[in-house]
């Protein structure tokens, strides 16, 4: 099939593309819908702004467009998107979010497009972990739930973060990627990535009151890759 995927530059949305390319299909697109407000129901909202390099990276063109932001409104602007575009179908990262996952088939069927989450249903620890197999490299970008501190910006996803990650699950109830709004990521090199990203410039947000922060980048850029 010739796709279009939705992508933030955040780990569940770039291996769902590389599900999507695996597995056969053109990838001829990519999508980022930018929210105006920072807390959209359905899109990753901190560091949209690399999304461009991720793109470069993955040598694959990139469809910016805002959006509203707001409850059920926004997903009008990413129809209006899809709308427009020469494709069979639409890749999405989700893994147990049934909040976006039915909006998303919904656009698909009223467009007549395939809804492709190849991550849908997944044990979510097979998720991280077949991150880690393919030697993704991802950082935390945002936390927004308890028992996540400032010490996770900029952190690392590896085998410790993992263990950490399950921890907290045990002990809070987080979902161990995410889907719950607890933590946002992005990858700075994947096995498609032509070239991997380098931040060279970030300021550390964080906001003691919501035990809640942000990995702000300021700057950051292609490098070669090792081995390249």
């Amino acid at each position: 099939m010739r796709l279009a995927a939705l992508i933030s530059g955040g780990k569940d949305s770039v291996l769902a593309l590389h599900h999507a390319v695996w597995e056969g299909h053109e990838v001829a697109c990519l999508i980022t819908m930018m929210p105006q407000r920072d807390d959209s129901w359905m899109f990753h909202v901190p560091n949209l702004h690399v999304v461009p390099l991720v793109a470069e990276a993955l040598g694959i063109p990139l469809l910016s467009r805002p959006t509203s932001g707001v409850r059920e409104r926004e997903l009008e602007d990413l129809k209006a998107v899809l709308a427009g575009l020469d494709v069979d179908g639409v890749v999405s990262g989700a893994v147990a979010s049934c909040y976006q996952k039915e909006r998303i088939d919904r656009i698909c069927e009223e467009l007549g497009l395939v809804s492709y989450a190849p991550l849908w249903g997944r044990d979510e620890l097979s998720v991280l972990r077949e991150l880690l197999d393919a030697r993704f490299e991802v950082i935390f970008v945002g936390v927004f739930a308890y028992g996540l501190d400032a010490s996770w910006l900029g952190r690392r996803l590896d085998e410790e973060a993992v263990e950490d990650l399950v921890a907290l699950r045990e002990r809070y109830g987080i979902s161990l990627v995410g889907e719950g709004g607890e933590y946002e990521t992005l990858v700075l090199d994947a096995p498609l990535y032509r070239a991997r990203l380098e931040i060279t410039d970030y300021e550390v947000r964080w906001d003691p009151y919501r035990s809640a922060g942000v990995l702000e980048i300021r700057l950051a850029r292609l490098a070669p890759k090792e081995g390249a």
